[in-house]
């Protein structure tokens, strides 16, 4: 048995080896399992055990299936289909967040109807954002332990050095880190002091969506981008915009309805 084999692997024992990806995921599920209930009884919702098991149990899947495959459909196509049988090999890496998000949406919704209506829908989702943010906070600190998805060469003080690239670059990883528990904490103060369901999600969606558009500039392309004359955008970028629409529109349904946003102090 050894621990930290490889930059990617955090176990192996024989021909068994768990990645730090997976480490990472379980974490972030860990993390939902002990903080959705809370922040649920501390709002006040009606959510038991069983409604937890059973939403991390979908999350779990839309999370792994939507992620694998957001990545072969927007990043890889044509790899994947001269080579099908490698979409089921996890273990090779390779996961969408945008992917992730879009299976993650579809099988909240999916047991929200099963739900008996414990919650509204965004409730539901407002309830969501704060781990969810989390989580993809966890996978940023996956992708810098494996030294993967750097930014270009850079002189500032806090670059690294990734064996095999040249030059000091920029740590996008922790960049894309920093922003996922900045979105976190703006989701917390959101879920506890805003009245109106929906608007925790809107800001997740619209912060995550306009962030993720700039720290796209500073991270070196694993897909070629789109060149649109007026404009040259990654695909990540390409992705991110419907993401920050849906919460842009989100924020302005909800807030132009009558009454007071705030939670009276």
């Amino acid at each position: 048995m050894q621990f930290f084999p490889t930059r990617q692997i955090f176990f192996a024992a024989g021909p068994i080896a768990v990645h730090w990806y997976g480490v990472m995921y379980l974490l972030a599920f860990l993390f939902a399992w002990f903080a959705i209930p809370r922040l649920a009884r501390m709002k006040g919702y009606a959510f038991t055990a069983e409604d937890t098991g059973d939403l991390l149990f979908a999350g779990i899947l839309g999370t792994i299936i939507g992620g694998r495959f957001g990545y072969v459909l927007f990043y890889a196509p044509e790899y994947f289909g001269e080579h099908p049988f490698e979409i089921l090999m996890l273990w090779k890496g390779g996961m969408s967040s945008h992917g992730g998000m879009i299976g993650v949406a579809i099988a909240v919704i999916l047991q929200h109807r099963r739900m008996n209506g414990a919650l509204s829908l965004w409730q539901l989702g407002d309830l969501l954002a704060i781990p969810i943010a989390i989580g993809l906070a966890l996978g940023r600190l996956g992708n810098f332990i494996n030294l993967e998805l750097y930014g270009p060469i850079t002189t500032m003080p806090w670059g690294i050095i990734v064996p095999g690239v040249e030059g000091i670059r920029h740590p996008t990883q922790i960049y894309a880190m920093a922003k996922d528990l900045m979105i976190a904490g703006i989701c917390t103060w959101s879920f506890f002091h805003v009245r109106k369901h929906g608007i925790t999600l809107g800001f997740f969606f619209a912060l995550y969506g306009i962030l993720r558009f700039i720290i796209e500039y500073i991270r070196i392309e694993t897909a070629q981008g789109f060149d649109l004359d007026f404009i040259y955008m990654t695909r990540g970028q390409l992705l991110t915009i419907p993401v920050f629409a849906i919460g842009a529109l989100i924020l302005w349904k909800k807030s132009r309805n009558r009454g007071n946003l705030l939670v009276s102090q």
